[in-house]
Formats: C-alpha cells, structure tokens, sequence
C-alpha cells in the first residue's frame, strides 16, 4: 500500500477481535482428536515416540493459530485524506488491494449480526463502499461498530470534498478502532 503525495493516513480499522476468537477455539478444539487418538495409542508405543508426537501435533496447530492470527492482524481497512483502502490478506502470500477514493463513494451499506449488535462484544458486520462506477465494491467483512465506520467515513467525505481544506488530524501511526 503506498500513500500518494500530500496523502495521510486518518484512520485504520482492524477485524472486531470476537469472531477471530471463534476461529481460535475452533483450531484448538480442532486439536483434540489427535491427541484422543495419540492417547489411545500410546500403550502400543514408546515414550520417546509419544513426546515427539505431542510436540509435533502442539507445533502443527501453533503455525495454523499464528497464521490465522497473522491473516486477522494484516487484514485492514485504511481511510486517509483521499482514499478507502482495502487491504486483504487472502493466504500468506496472496493480498489483494482495493481502494476508492473518497469523493467516488455513492452508497456505503452496513450489515450487522442482529439484536446481539447492541452488545460491543457482538458489534460487527459488514462494511460496503460503493463508487460510482459499480466496478469497485470495497467490501470489508467482520468490521467492528460498522454503523460507527459509515458516520466516520461519511463525516469524512464532507470535510474532504474536492476543492475543499480537509482539516482532518491525521494519526501517527496505524492505530486500532475500537
């Protein structure tokens, strides 16, 4: 992601944290049916065989956690002075950018989880940009307060219309939203 000239980063917005929690509890219970079946062959087996076993299964889902977590932590939603950008990490080494700038934006629609919404650890959904040409759709899944993100986005295309000073207070380094 490279900013442009005279271009600031105003805000950054990370995945909400509860459904990357979901996806952690399922890996580690993901875990337990190697270690019922290494139980249940560990009388016909050596200790030494044993240990190694458990350690190779605790380091097979330790990298499949620290994946996931790395995915969760580099995903990201950026809003500067000028654009949306999308950052989304699909694998490891697969990211695909979308970007719009601010003053193309036509709709931004929001979906969140229900009446659980009103809850801050269930406040997460859906976050759609649309432009004006309908080629660029930003979608960003799992957003936390996306109703917050759309009055922030919003708010900020008002004070950075062309031809207008956007007087935005630009952050100093990525932050998370909370």
């Amino acid at each position: 992601m490279k900013l442009q000239s005279k271009e600031q980063i105003v805000k950054v917005f990370h995945h909400h944290p509860f459904p990357f929690l979901i996806q952690l509890i399922k890996a580690v219970s993901a875990s337990f049916p190697f270690f019922f079946l290494l139980y249940l062959f560990s009388p016909a087996l050596p200790y030494n065989v044993i240990i190694i076993a458990n350690l190779a299964i605790i380091v097979m889902f330790s990298l499949v956690i620290l994946y996931m977590a790395l995915i969760f932590w580099f995903d990201r939603l950026v809003i500067t002075n000028k654009r949306a950008l999308h950052v989304d990490w699909v694998f490891m080494l697969k990211r695909v950018e979308s970007e719009a700038l601010l003053y193309d934006i036509q709709d931004i629609y929001t979906q969140e989880q229900g009446i659980l919404s009103a809850i801050p650890l269930f406040d997460y959904g859906i976050i759609k940009l649309e432009t004006a040409s309908s080629k660029t759709t930003i979608t960003f899944m799992q957003a936390p307060d996306p109703e917050g993100i759309k009055a922030f986005i919003k708010d900020h295309i008002e004070a950075c219309r062309p031809n207008t000073a956007c007087d935005v207070k630009p952050i100093a380094a990525p932050a998370i939203a909370s």
